[in-house]
């Protein structure tokens, strides 16, 4: 049986070597949509760190060209592409977006104030970074963590089906992973897991205990009898990404 290879530059399907997919190409069908509905400036918005052990949260958000050119080749969710791939893309994003900007929210802010107002404070940052100012605003998944004052479009699994929001979703992971890899901490591995949960991640804070990049309200510190009096209280809502280390 023959298999078509996957395109180049996209990472493996779900399905292994062999079986992986071409990305969704994202279309303008949504921005269309809301241009139609009389909006004239729409921002596309997308998220990256959430479920991360360490580091910022940081979001991307990005308007595209009032003529609604073609996107860079191979434009799709972040997490679709190779780190050479979306590296590539973001650099074309940098001068082919009308405009874009980047927010973060620290770990501290996820700690005292919980994900759901941390990616709040991260997106208004981001969006009033913006040399324009955006009068729809689309958010990549279905709850809106925005809110007043920004009028908001939610749509599920926006960052592989419209174009603004895919541009975010690259724009956003390649600063989030390269702030990640400058921290150093290279026995935590930032560098290749950009703070997720991986194995040297899990030895080294077993070993070691968090850094001051760390997020003490995760869930990971129950696992960890040495730190964990180090817990702080966590927000219900903030719950993505909390994996046990499985010792």
């Amino acid at each position: 049986m023959t298999t078509t290879p996957p395109l180049s530059g996209t990472a493996p399907g779900p399905g292994g070597p062999g079986t992986a997919e071409r990305p969704a190409t994202p279309s303008y069908d949504l921005e269309r949509l809301l241009r139609a509905a009389g909006h004239r400036v729409i921002a596309g918005v997308d998220e990256v760190g959430r479920g991360a052990w360490a580091g910022p949260v940081v979001v991307g958000a990005a308007i595209v060209p009032p003529d609604f050119p073609p996107p860079p080749r191979g434009l799709t969710d972040s997490k679709l592409l190779t780190e050479a791939r979306r590296t590539a893309i973001a650099a074309e994003l940098a001068d082919w977006a009308a405009a874009h900007a980047l927010g973060e929210a620290t770990p501290g802010e996820i700690d005292e104030l919980g994900m759901t107002e941390a990616l709040r404070r991260a997106a208004t940052r981001a969006l009033e970074a913006l040399p324009i100012r955006p009068d729809c605003v689309i958010l990549d998944g279905k709850h809106d963590y925005l809110g007043s004052p920004w009028a908001v479009r939610t749509e599920i699994k926006a960052d592989v089906s419209c174009v603004s929001v895919a541009a975010a979703s690259v724009l956003a992971k390649v600063h989030r992973d390269a702030r990640m890899a400058a921290l150093g901490h290279e026995e935590y591995g930032f560098a290749e897991n950009a703070g997720y949960p991986s194995p040297a991640h899990q030895r080294a804070l077993a070993e070691l205990g968090p850094t001051p990049h760390h997020r003490l309200s995760w869930s990971y510190l129950d696992d960890l009898p040495r730190w964990r009096h180090l817990k702080r209280h966590r927000d219900p809502l903030a719950t993505e990404g909390q994996l046990t280390l499985g010792f």
